[in-house]
């Protein structure tokens, strides 16, 4: 029997009190830039509020920090070299002190997709964000998501994250690893574009967020 969920009884998601979770969190400058990932890009799911995972951890943090400072570059499509160019300046500018990176994917559309270039500018992204002086974040990419034109998706996104991990760990970021996450696997994951996660999963990823975020938070304190 397939079990339905709401948001307040999701075993993976954290209800709305646990934003004490982050209690005396010490952000006030919250950033995000990259792909569609990055922007919460999502439909919506029945019991689950229609917010992406960004805007729902932007609620979060404002609970316990209400003059919270919010931005939001991504844009649906963005390549890594586009992101380079068009946002990080941007970013820079803005000076988050939690700022999270989500891109690459858009890259892998390419019938010959280029990892050692798309891994050369993830470098230099992360580089151009660790310059912030932000905490980093980032997700890996689920496995839910099939592209059947390219038979070696799953070899592409695999590689993708093993340089994603890779950067997090180089960099100290929090990451949420969404590869083989257990919500992968409850039908109706996708969205009706059959690419993005619906606000079923977007809340699992903001949670995951917040257990990274208060983990750290916890690290830092001792």
């Amino acid at each position: 029997m397939t079990t339905l969920y709401a948001e307040e009884s999701d075993p993976l998601c954290l209800p709305v009190q646990n934003a004490a979770w982050l209690a005396h969190a010490p952000w006030r400058r919250f950033a995000a830039m990259g792909d569609s990932l990055a922007a919460g890009t999502h439909g919506p799911s029945r019991g689950y509020a229609d917010l992406g995972w960004c805007d729902r951890l932007a609620g979060l943090l404002r609970r316990v920090r209400p003059d919270l400072a919010y931005l939001n570059t991504a844009a649906v499509g963005a390549t890594v070299a586009g992101t380079l160019d068009g946002q990080l300046g941007r970013i820079a500018e803005f000076g988050p002190d939690l700022l999270h990176v989500s891109c690459g994917a858009n890259d892998l559309w390419r019938r010959e997709p280029d990892l050692a270039a798309t891994e050369r500018d993830l470098r230099r992204l992360f580089a151009g964000a660790a310059a912030t002086g932000a905490l980093l974040t980032t997700f890996t990419l689920g496995r839910a998501f099939v592209v059947p034109r390219f038979p070696d998706w799953s070899d592409r996104v695999r590689a993708l994250n093993d340089v994603i991990r890779a950067l997090a760990a180089e960099h100290d970021a929090v990451l949420a690893d969404m590869w083989d996450h257990p919500v992968n696997d409850r039908p109706g994951l996708l969205s009706a574009d059959g690419v993005h996660f619906s606000a079923e999963g977007q809340a699992v990823m903001a949670a995951e967020l917040v257990r990274g975020l208060a983990r750290r938070k916890d690290r830092d304190e001792r």
